[in-house]
């Protein structure tokens, strides 16, 4: 029981820290000042409605309504700096002076911020730092760009960023993973709201389960091992940030889709019903959100062989958060979220799973819940403590031909505890912490009576039916705990980040005891540093090194079903840890060029991993099982460039793209016949379009390219393989459309909305087919052409 050891240390450090400041800085709750401040918020004349508003160095904080109007009352006497800020805008500050019983008014008139330079991000340092000031490139996902791509889910989402390309890995069961900078999804760490409790389990499937309507915004940043962050996440981080209270409100919506539509009228259906309601006291000092969502998706077949390649999804979210300041320098916030989802693949949907030809279905129960507790000190020292757990109990079938032995259950406990100190100083900041980070994991096959093997006792006429017990697949526990310090320094048009962390990891697997426990120390160092050459252009670059632990990565935990063999995932014995060393250099340039805002991104990235993990394709068993056993290989390089391109010549038309063109290759070749990573295009990219075409009425454009890339087909049919079985595939260019109509009804908002997504049906059109087909054979744009529309109701209180 190491780990229960382990974790109760980093309890122990977290409430001797918590007690000590308590002791220290511990005060009264504050006393009925009756000093307020109320106040409005302007751009060019029009009221800036949900713009948030609070006071420097506090946790004070409140929105402006619909009409843009603010009041904050019972304020902290003396001299105050109020600010103020809203996607869209520059943020403006104010000094003032309060006094007991005097109500002051404030009045803001923004600029616009028409390319959110200036945009508030948390995933840079772990605290709210402008986007433009980030020694670190971080690009956001907004609620804007959700909505105009009509994302349903965060999969769905993810493809506009520079960089990132999301993928569909398997036609029974939907199995998806982002790769980013041309790497895939192990490399990449998955936060929500900062904390790494996204486990192993959940990556599998995760990311088609977190529905949009419970996002705020999604942080991107590329390039590995964050001092902060841990040293896994070679390829980037991706940090998804939840709703949080802000103002009282609600927003209701439904959307009717049909994927897969074409001239005969054949589609699937695919609805859905969200909801999002807040709720925050007059005094601000309290608040709450609720949100929910309920998805339903029919299977898709689409080559008609009566095998699904869209899975069947059933999907029901619900979660929330709350905060409460206890004075104006503390915070406490709660958030939970869970999800129940069932998704089928296969044939013979009617028919229970092992009576069919193929199936692959998945029952997951999730529950993620956090909490977050922060403390001003000194003027504007931050102390925070965390702790965040995911518990997730899926049940699986994973079987062909009528087999009673593919029926399994998983469970996954995760759980992050941590503390971290920023200190405020005259020319940057400076943040220290110590983290736990645990995941437990057991998966096995159960048990069943085999009804198709007889045994007949005639001495009494009884008959005997083989049982077999459960067996233990894998029962792994993974726990890191580490300690971590980022200096940023700012020097006239100079700014630095010098960031390590060290890390402790052990993982031990109960289920194969011959096996050593394996652990190791890392420290993993980060230097990133911005000049600003010229006013709106800038220079960054980031060396950073990272490593992936030898433990079961998600993939593991899927089996490739069908007829003719079944696919696993395992560990080589000797597997040791994979290192790596990256380089990101970028010129960054934003300015008004004539009437247009502009924006250009060129950055270059070098990634060098030594003992780089590969697989090694075993052959087929008697029963026709395969097991790629996960190997180190003599290491492989990733490098290539992100251009990203945004423009806005006027409020009626905005335009964004990105492109990367990259070569991801193994130093040697691989036993699948060459060099090249599989499964990865060495060029794709994508565009967004929005324009208001009148009042009320908008328009957006969005596409994806993906060019070529190599995939190895193991299945029986005719197709163009090389010796080495691969296939060199076809490029893709994924175009979709969607009208918006918005009116008012009060202070509400009324949208009517409708769209295609895919519109030329750009789609694999070489699927495999029958019960013997290769289901891994699958690559190209995650649906086939699909319409939609929704309905929205509601002030949309978290949206521009």
């Amino acid at each position: 029981m190491n780990y229960f050891k382990r974790t109760v240390t980093v309890f122990l450090i977290l409430f001797c820290l918590f007690g000590y400041q308590k002791a220290i800085y511990s005060q009264k709750l504050l006393d009925n000042t009756d000093a307020n401040i109320v106040g409005y918020v302007v751009s060019m004349g029009q009221n800036v409605p949900f713009a948030s508003i609070g006071i420097k160095g506090t946790t004070i904080g409140t929105s402006t309504d619909a009409t843009g109007h603010f009041h904050l009352i019972d304020m902290p006497l003396g001299n105050q700096t109020v600010f103020v800020s809203v996607i869209g805008y520059k943020p403006q500050e104010r000094q003032v002076l309060l006094e007991k019983g005097t109500t002051i008014e404030v009045k803001f008139d923004l600029v616009e911020d028409v390319l959110n330079i200036e945009e508030v991000v948390v995933s840079a340092n772990r605290s709210e730092q402008k986007r433009m000031e980030s020694p670190v490139i971080v690009n956001t996902l907004s609620t804007k760009l959700i909505n105009a791509t009509q994302a349903l889910t965060l999969v769905e989402g993810l493809s506009f960023s520079p960089g990132l390309r999301l993928e569909n890995n398997c036609q029974n069961c939907g199995f998806s993973q982002l790769r980013m900078n041309g790497m895939d999804g192990p490399y990449s760490q998955i936060l929500i709201n900062s904390r790494p409790v996204f486990s192993g389990l959940a990556g599998v499937y995760g990311m088609e389960l977190i529905p949009t309507n419970m996002i705020e915004k999604i942080e991107v940043v590329r390039g590995g091992g964050s001092a902060l962050y841990g040293g896994n996440a070679i390829a980037g981080t991706v940090n998804i940030i939840m709703n949080e209270p802000k103002s009282s409100g609600f927003e209701a919506g439904s959307n009717y889709a049909l994927s897969g539509y074409n001239t005969e009228g054949k589609a699937s259906p695919d609805y859905t019903v969200n909801f999002n309601a807040s709720v925050v006291s007059d005094d601000a000092r309290s608040g709450a959100s609720v949100y929910g969502f309920s998805r339903k998706r029919e299977i898709y077949d689409a080559n008609n062989d009566g095998f699904s390649e869209l899975a069947l999804l059933e999907n029901l979210s619900f979660g929330g958060q709350i905060f409460h300041k206890f004075n104006y320098r503390d915070k406490l916030t709660i958030d939970y979220f869970g999800i129940k989802e069932q998704r089928e693949g296969g044939n013979m949907p009617d028919y229970t799973l092992h009576e069919r030809d193929i199936a692959e279905s998945l029952t997951h129960d999730m529950n993620v819940g956090g909490l977050k507790y922060e403390r001003y000190l000194r003027e504007y020292d931050m102390l925070t403590f965390y702790a965040s757990g995911q518990l997730l109990n899926r049940d699986s079938y994973y079987g062909a031909e009528q087999s009673l032995a593919d029926y399994g259950n998983s469970k996954g406990i995760t759980y992050n505890l941590g503390a971290q100190y920023k200190f405020h100083l005259d020319n940057g900041s400076l943040i220290v912490g110590v983290e736990n980070t645990t995941d437990l994991l057991k998966d096995m096959k159960l048990g069943y009576l085999d009804l198709d093997s007889v045994i007949i006792d005639w001495s009494d006429s009884s008959i005997t039916y083989p049982r077999y017990d459960n067996t233990l697949v894998a029962d792994q526990s993974s726990i890191t705990s580490g300690a971590f310090a980022q200096y940023d320094i700012t020097i006239n048009q100079f700014k630095a980040s010098i960031g390590a962390r060290i890390d402790n990891y052990m993982i031990e697997d109960f289920a194969h005891k011959t096996e050593a426990v394996k652990s190791n120390t890392v420290v993993s160092p980060r230097l990133s540093a911005m000049y600003k050459i010229l006013d709106g252009f800038q220079l960054r670059s980031t060396y950073s090194q990272g490593y992936r632990a030898p433990q079961i990565f998600d993939e593991d935990l899927h089996i490739e079903t069908s007829g003719l063999r079944q696919v696993t995932h395992e560990n080589d014995p000797n597997l040791k840890q994979e290192s790596s060393q990256s380089y990101l250099l970028s010129f960054d340039y934003n300015k008004l060029i004539g009437t247009t805002y502009t924006a250009v991104l060129l950055e270059g990235f070098y990634n060098e991993l030594d003992d780089a993990f590969a697989n090694e394709l075993g052959d087929p068993d008697e029963s026709g099982n395969v097991i790629y056993t996960r190997v180190n290989s003599s290491g492989a390089k990733v490098q290539g460039i992100n251009v990203e391109l945004r423009l806005k010549p006027s409020n009626m038309f905005e335009f964004s793209s990105g492109f990367t063109s990259q070569i991801s290759e193994y130093k040697e070749v691989q036993n699948w016949g060459t060099k090249k990573f599989l499964r990865t295009p060495n060029k794709y990219g994508f565009f967004m379009l929005d324009c208001q075409l009148m009042k009320g009425l908008s328009l957006s454009a969005n596409a994806n390219y993906t060019g070529t890339m190599s995939i190895l087909y193991e299945g029986v049919e005719d197709k163009p393989v090389d010796v080495n079985g691969l296939i060199e595939s076809e490029s893709f260019f994924d175009l979709g459309l969607k009208l918006n109509y918005s009116l008012k009804l009060g202070n509400a908002d009324f949208q009517v909305l409708g769209g295609v997504k895919n519109i030329f049906n750009s789609y694999q059109s070489d699927f495999d087919s029958g019960i013997e087909r290769d289901p891994a054979y699958v690559y190209g744009p995650l649906s086939p052409r699909t319409i939609y529309f929704g309905i929205k109701f509601g002030n949309f209180f978290n949206r521009r």
